[in-house]
């Protein structure tokens, strides 16, 4: 069964597509509908579908705007639309497929394929994901795995010189001046990173504690290696002497 969500600024829309998708197919459950694209993308943010069928024209944002704030999008996406204008950006944003209302039923049949299809892949991805991460922890203590951008990267520990924390997003800052985004909490790295290399010194950073150059007691920091200045909290100053 797919679980779909619908995403259209007008009831009435939403109304007719629940009903054309339930009526045209046994395989599509709709688990939520929203007419506001705020609340559908803090919805989606924690709770992604199967599918989404996104209308494109929305007075707070449009369907293309809409896409580009949602972080994670492991899911299929159909573009729903009474015009056909926007068929070649649906396209350039990865939709799998577009669809013009009234939508006809040979059409949805064949968006349900492509549907299938693309979740069967993203279902032998993460088989191989999964794969290749419990052999990099098994096997090789000396990286780590990072999923970012649809890839996995096997980054060397000492490649590392420190992590710097942005709400629900961290940069892994590296000895080749490379700034790695990922979206997990610097509470999630902290706990993937070996202790004997790391350690948290602030809310905001953890630093390689081999590519520290100096620590300035008077001022309450620490020069890395690549002489960037990283400030140590009062209350963690004495772990970290410790530590060093």
């Amino acid at each position: 069964m797919i679980k779909a969500v619908i995403v259209d600024d007008e009831p009435k829309a939403i109304q007719g597509l629940s009903w054309e998708l339930t009526n045209f197919s046994k395989d599509i459950e709709i688990v939520e509908t929203f007419s506001n694209p705020e609340e559908a993308i803090v919805y989606l943010t924690t709770n992604p579908p199967d599918c989404l069928f996104l209308d494109i024209q929305m007075p707070t944002m449009d369907g293309f705007q809409f896409l580009e704030k949602l972080p994670n999008k492991d899911f299929a996406v159909v573009i729903t639309t009474a015009y056909d204008e926007y068929a070649i950006k649906a396209l350039k944003h990865e939709a799998i497929d577009y669809l013009l209302k009234p939508i006809d039923s040979d059409d949805l049949q064949d968006t349900i394929l492509k549907i299938n299809k693309f979740n069967s892949r993203v279902i032998n991805s993460s088989k191989i994901e999964e794969a290749l991460l419990s052999f990099n922890e098994k096997f090789d203590k000396k990286k780590i795995t990072i999923n970012t951008d649809g890839k996995l990267i096997f980054l060397n520990i000492e490649d590392i010189l420190f992590v710097e924390s942005d709400g629900n997003y961290s940069t892994i800052v590296t000895t080749n001046n490379q700034n790695i985004v990922i979206t997990k909490k610097l509470k999630e790295v902290d706990a993937i990173l070996p202790d004997h290399y790391f350690f948290r010194i602030h809310n905001s950073f953890i630093v390689n504690l081999n590519k520290i150059k100096e620590f300035i007691k008077s001022e309450g920091y620490v020069i890395m290696e690549s002489n960037h200045k990283i400030p140590v909290a009062r209350q963690r100053k004495s772990d970290f002497l410790e530590k060093l």
